[in-house]
C-alpha cells in the first residue's frame, strides 16, 4: 500500500498548474497517502497553500547550496514512491537525492538529459498528448487512473478584494497577459493595442494589462499602452501571483500568448484566447480553451523547418524570428468576435 508519494516538479507556473490535478486525483485515490511535493521558489507562491501537501522548497538559483539543503531536509526519510515529472538535469540531481524505491518518469520518447538513469518505472507511451493529459498519466504506473482535468488553487480574500478593485462589474474584463518566458513567443505589441482597441470599441469591454516587474515586461506593457487610443488599466507588476490568479478567475476573457498566465485562467475556469505560432496550442495550450486559441504553428513550422505538424517531432518549437508575426490582428479580431457572440 502507498503511504507516502513525493512529486518533483520545480517549474514553470503552467506546468505546475498542470501538476494540481496529479495531486487532486492522490488525494481522492489513495486518502491515506502523506504527499510532499519538491517545487520551485516562485512557483510555491502560486500553489504551495494546497491543503493537505507538504511543500519542500528548491532554490535552483542556489546552486550547490540548493542541494545540500534539500539533502538535509530527506535526510532519514523514505518515500513509497517518487514522481520524477521534470525532465532537466538539475532536477536528475535532485532526484537522487529523494529516497524511493519506485521512481516514475517519463517513457522513453520524452526522456532526455538523463532523465532514464534516474528512474525506474515509465508512463505509458503516448502520441500527440497535451502537456497536462501527460503529467496526468503520471499515476498509471502506480497502478491509479490519470488525473481527470480537475483544478483547485486556494485565494485569500486580500487576492479576492484586489480583483473586485480593478474589475467593472457593469461589462466585460479583457484581460492582457502579452509576456512569455521566451521572447520569440510574443506577439508585437502594437498587435495587441490593435486588439485592444477593437475590444473596447466593438465590444465595449474594460481592457487590463497583467505582468511580473521585470523590466522586459513592464517596458512592453507600457509599449502596448502607448500604442492603443482607448483607456486601458495598466497594473503590470504591480500584482503578487495570488491576486494575478483572482484577477484572471474574475475576468471574462484572457489573451495570451504561450504563458503560465493561460494556464491559470484556465485552470480556474476563465476562457483564453491563445495567441499561438512558435509552439502547438494542441501540445501547450490552455486546456480548457484550445478552441479560442488562433493557431498559426502548422505555418510558422512549414515556413522555418520545411516539416508539417505530423512531420516534425510533437512539441517541436517553431520559435523562429518572424514566426508570431504570422498571426494577424484580423486573426485575433475575428476569434474576439466569435467569442463574443458564443457568449449570447
Amino acid at each position: 500500500m502507498l503511504t507516502s508519494i513525493c512529486i518533483l516538479r520545480l517549474s514553470a507556473l503552467g506546468d505546475v498548474t498542470h501538476v494540481v490535478p496529479v495531486v487532486l486525483s492522490l488525494q481522492q485515490q489513495l486518502p491515506q497517502a502523506r504527499i510532499t511535493w519538491v517545487i520551485g521558489k516562485l512557483e510555491a507562491k502560486l500553489v504551495g497553500d494546497l491543503p493537505g501537501v507538504e511543500f519542500i522548497i528548491f532554490d535552483k538559483k542556489a546552486g550547490l547550496a540548493g542541494y545540500r539543503e534539500l539533502r538535509k531536509k530527506m535526510k532519514g526519510r523514505r518515500f513509497d514512491a517518487l514522481l520524477h515529472m521534470q525532465v532537466a538535469f538539475r532536477a536528475n540531481l535532485a532526484a537522487a537525492l529523494i529516497p524511493a524505491p519506485v521512481k516514475v518518469g517519463y517513457d522513453r520518447l520524452r526522456s532526455k538529459d538523463l532523465h532514464s538513469l534516474f528512474i525506474n518505472r515509465r508512463i505509458p507511451p503516448a502520441s500527440g498528448q497535451h502537456v497536462r493529459d501527460c503529467l496526468a498519466s503520471f499515476l498509471v504506473p502506480l497502478g491509479l487512473k490519470p488525473a481527470p482535468p480537475k483544478w483547485q488553487i486556494p485565494l485569500p480574500e486580500d487576492a479576492h478584494a484586489f480583483a473586485r478593485q480593478h474589475l467593472d462589474p457593469d461589462r466585460r474584463n479583457l484581460v492582457i497577459s502579452p509576456c512569455a518566458s521566451h521572447p520569440l513567443r510574443n506577439w508585437p505589441a502594437e498587435r495587441y493595442a490593435a486588439l485592444a482597441d477593437h475590444a473596447s470599441r466593438e465590444h465595449r469591454m474594460k481592457v487590463l494589462l497583467v505582468g511580473s516587474p521585470a523590466p522586459s515586461e513592464l517596458a512592453y506593457c507600457e509599449q502596448i499602452e502607448k500604442a492603443m487610443a482607448e483607456p486601458v488599466t495598466n497594473i503590470c507588476g504591480k500584482d503578487t501571483l495570488k491576486q494575478l490568479t483572482a484577477l484572471l478567475a474574475g475576468a471574462d476573457l484572457v489573451v495570451a500568448p504561450d504563458t503560465g498566465p493561460a494556464h491559470i485562467a484556465s485552470a480556474m475556469g476563465t476562457d483564453v484566447l491563445g495567441i499561438f505560432a512558435a509552439s502547438n496550442p494542441y501540445r501547450s495550450g490552455p486546456y480548457n480553451s484550445l478552441q479560442w486559441c488562433v493557431n498559426r504553428y502548422p505555418e510558422a513550422l512549414q515556413k522555418f523547418t520545411g516539416k508539417t505538424v505530423s512531420q516534425a517531432r510533437w512539441g517541436a518549437k517553431a520559435e523562429f524570428e518572424g514566426a508570431m508575426e504570422l498571426v494577424t490582428v484580423a486573426d485575433a479580431t475575428a476569434m474576439l468576435d466569435r467569442w463574443v457572440a458564443a457568449q449570447a
